[in-house]
């Protein structure tokens, strides 16, 4: 009778510590208007910062920290990190813009274009922070404007963050509706549409220097690299360099910071334009999904040209996991995340 005792006590004492551990913790959002920015914390500890400030061409999610207080983003260009790469300045923590929007490039939009090339080039212009809660669930919402260079307005933007946390997780969920203020053309391109440049650790090993040109012929050339473990893994069971350009509900990209495990997943949600999305997965530590570029991703074979008339709206939704612990995340948590959400 005593060992079953004993047997139950055991029993009992160990699901007690793993519902202690599932337990949501408290999110807190906290505002600095003057700094156009809120910082975001899980249990009083760093989550991530939304910051908007003018010298920006986009607003953006950074810096990013995994569970164990690592970060998963680059430091470049805001605050540069020893050994990290510089190339592509537009990358910065996590985002939403595209590179053709009636012409207008979006996505390469950065510090580094000449200013006789700006006309080019189309900015998101965050109008102010509109909603903010605290708890198990943190809510921040902002609304924006997708504007020329002379601030005409082709697009209004409305998004909605929820953040999430327990030990070893931290969930960013965004719903994004952008409603046409003329009529709007999202013509098929590669760059778009939610992108995250990762941490040095999390890029994906390389024994050759390789070259990308975007559509105006600007070279961005990126170092080899064999000093990292990053790996790519989609629903479909696409690995590695081999998931760019195909198409999955969900990615994950996992790999050694420090001594941990780091997975970062991005969930697609069925109700997106051009669902399930393609990754624009690349190995030097740009994570994207694009639903709006089909073209080159397929050879040619489909394509994807958006249109959005004045007056109407579109609504993205993506979920972005983030985990730590000892083993990347399993295929099984991925799932039941991603069912949640979705349902």
């Amino acid at each position: 009778m005593l060992n079953k005792h004993a047997a139950l006590l055991s029993f009992f004492s160990i699901l007690s510590l793993t519902i202690t551990a599932q337990q949501k913790h408290s999110v807190v959002i906290t505002v600095n208007a003057s700094e156009k920015k809120a910082v975001v914390t899980d249990n009083g500890k760093p989550f991530t910062q939304f910051i908007f400030p003018d010298s920006l061409e986009k607003p953006t999610l950074y810096p990013i920290y995994a569970p164990d207080g690592n970060l998963i983003t680059r430091g470049y260009p805001v605050a540069p990190r020893a050994g990290e790469p510089v190339d592509h300045p537009h990358h910065l923590g996590l985002w939403l813009n595209y590179e053709n929007v009636n012409g207008l490039d979006f996505w390469n939009n950065s510090f580094a274009i000449p200013a006789e090339k700006k006309k080019l080039y189309g900015w998101i212009r965050t109008n102010g922070i509109v909603q903010t809660k605290n708890g198990t669930t943190g809510i921040l919402g902002y609304k924006a404007d997708w504007t020329n260079q002379s601030k005409e307005v082709l697009l209004t933007e409305t998004t909605t963050f929820h953040f999430s946390a327990t030990d070893n997780e931290r969930i960013i969920d965004r719903v994004t509706t952008l409603t046409a203020q003329q009529d709007v053309l999202f013509k098929d391109a590669k760059d778009g549409l939610l992108g995250l440049r990762v941490a040095h650790e999390l890029e994906l090993p390389s024994k050759e220097e390789r070259q990308f040109t975007d559509d105006k012929g600007n070279i961005t050339k990126v170092s080899a690299n064999n000093n990292v473990t990053g790996n790519y893994l989609t629903s479909e069971g696409k690995q590695g360099d081999s998931a760019w350009g195909t198409r999955a509900t969900w990615c994950m990209l996992y790999g050694k910071i420090n001594n941990d495990s780091v997975s970062i997943v991005i969930v697609d949600h069925p109700q997106n334009p051009g669902y399930p999305t393609y990754w624009h997965a690349r190995g030097y530590g740009l994570f994207a999904a694009n639903p709006l570029g089909q073209k080159i991703f397929s050879n040619g074979k489909t394509e994807f040209n958006f249109k959005l008339q004045k007056g109407r709206s579109v609504t993205f939704r993506y979920r972005v996991i983030i985990a730590s612990g000892k083993e990347k995340l399993s295929i099984q948590r991925i799932k039941e995340l991603a069912t949640s959400w979705t349902k």
